[in-house]
């Protein structure tokens, strides 16, 4: 059993304080089993550690990567049962999905709160694809990379997270130099053995190139055909790509607003990178003056601006966007469920703050209660009737508004 009010750690990534953490920490209190899912390298394990070290009970830790605790479950319903009083951690639970049987068994049993802390690098869909479900006794947190509110207190964190991305080991690395290697080691690393530890089987060279032919297509409308035929596959087999890399973490699917209005509507996903620093080293974007002279600058700033907002809304706030067929469009529709949309945002990588006339359009058609231009900037100050500018680093004013 670790005693984790006794380790330390090097690792600058302890030092920042996670805004996820309190909310985990409840969860903790009102369900057995509660679970931090991300992708590989975000931090969920110094998070877990940082939680234990916080947590009234006692705590066991166990990471699944490592032959020494799966030893310690040859026999897990026995492992688990000595350690029933105490808050046990399971680290990359993905790697032992017969566990999920004998965790509901167990919490079926004695369905006290706090009893289990399962770290996962895949979503619940894939993670149910292969175990038994645990609704009703299990809630989930996804933990993202660095958003800007967790490292507002570094000399430029708006650049340098936009740059680097918010992987706590590029962001903080000592050296631009060293952030790209770590970049690079990631996607290796990722393709290589991650891929095959969730069971796909896909060259890793077939999604190496999947994977540059979306950051490629940052921000665009899903083109399945399109890129299927670069790739020299079929639209299913493209399909089934973007999905492993959703539901990995890699990729976000931003799906398009239905309103209830007599346009057409554009009715397929926008795709992002949702890490803005594997976007630009795909890209071979390695620094400040590579980014402002390429044409990726716009999307990548729009995708990153989603991705800070995504990180930090409430679990009831969804996210999509909204396009028709005659141009009028929003990049960002927050709301709750299928409620009518309460917040509308339109991201300018640039000072020039004017309204488009197919944000104005769009904005009559589904009228939300109000809108934000998010901008690098300073000022707030309004645009129109309900709308008006929000400088990035202001962007909790906007959590503020969905809640």
């Amino acid at each position: 059993m670790l005693d984790y009010s006794d380790i330390t750690s090097e690792n600058a990534s302890m030092n920042i304080h996670r805004r996820i953490q309190s909310r985990i920490l409840q969860s903790l209190t009102s369900f057995p089993v509660v679970a931090i899912l991300g992708a590989r390298q975000v931090g969920k394990t110094t998070l877990a550690k940082s939680i234990a070290g916080q947590f009234s009970g006692r705590t066991v830790y166990l990471d699944l990567e490592l032959d020494g605790d799966l030893h310690k479950l040859d026999q897990p319903q026995l492992y688990l049962e000595q350690h029933c009083d105490s808050l046990i951690i399971l680290d990359e639970i993905h790697r032992k999905p017969e566990l999920f049987p004998l965790i509901r068994a167990l919490v079926d049993q004695d369905r006290r709160t706090g009893r289990f802390l399962v770290l996962g690098s895949a979503s619940p869909d894939l993670l149910r694809q292969s175990s038994e479900s645990l609704a009703g006794r299990i809630y989930y947190h996804e933990l993202s990379p660095f958003s800007i509110s967790e490292v507002g207190n570094r000399p430029d964190p708006i650049n340098d997270l936009w740059l680097r991305g918010g992987f706590p080991d590029s962001f903080l690395a000592t050296t631009p130099e060293v952030s790209i290697a770590w970049r690079e080691t990631f996607v290796s690393t990722f393709l290589q053995r991650d891929m095959p530890s969730f069971g796909i089987r896909i060259p890793a060279t077939t999604l190496k190139r999947f994977w540059t032919m979306l950051a490629h297509c940052h921000g665009q409308i899903w083109n399945a055909g399109k890129i299927a035929a670069g790739l020299g596959v079929s639209d299913k087999s493209v399909r089934h790509y973007l999905d492993i890399l959703q539901d990995t973490f890699m990729v976000r699917q931003l799906q398009p607003y239905y309103a209830n209005t007599k346009k057409r509507m554009i009715k397929s996903p926008k795709v992002y990178l949702r890490d803005s620093g594997i976007l630009h080293f795909l890209l071979k974007v390695y620094d400040m003056e590579d980014l402002y002279a390429h044409p990726i600058i716009g999307p990548s700033w729009e995708g990153w601006c989603i991705e800070q907002i995504g990180a930090n809304l409430p679990a009831a706030a969804e996210m999509s966007f909204y396009r028709s067929n005659a141009g009028a469009e929003i990049d960002l529709l927050i709301h709750r469920s299928a409620a009518k949309p309460i917040i509308a945002v339109e991201f300018k990588r640039s000072l020039d703050c004017r309204l488009t006339r197919s944000f104005r359009n769009a904005f009559a058609d589904i009228q939300p209660a109000i809108g934000f231009i998010v901008y690098p900037g300073t000022d707030s100050f309004p645009l129109d009737t309900n709308i008006r500018t929000l400088p990035v680093h202001q962007l909790d004013e906007l959590f503020e508004q969905a809640m």
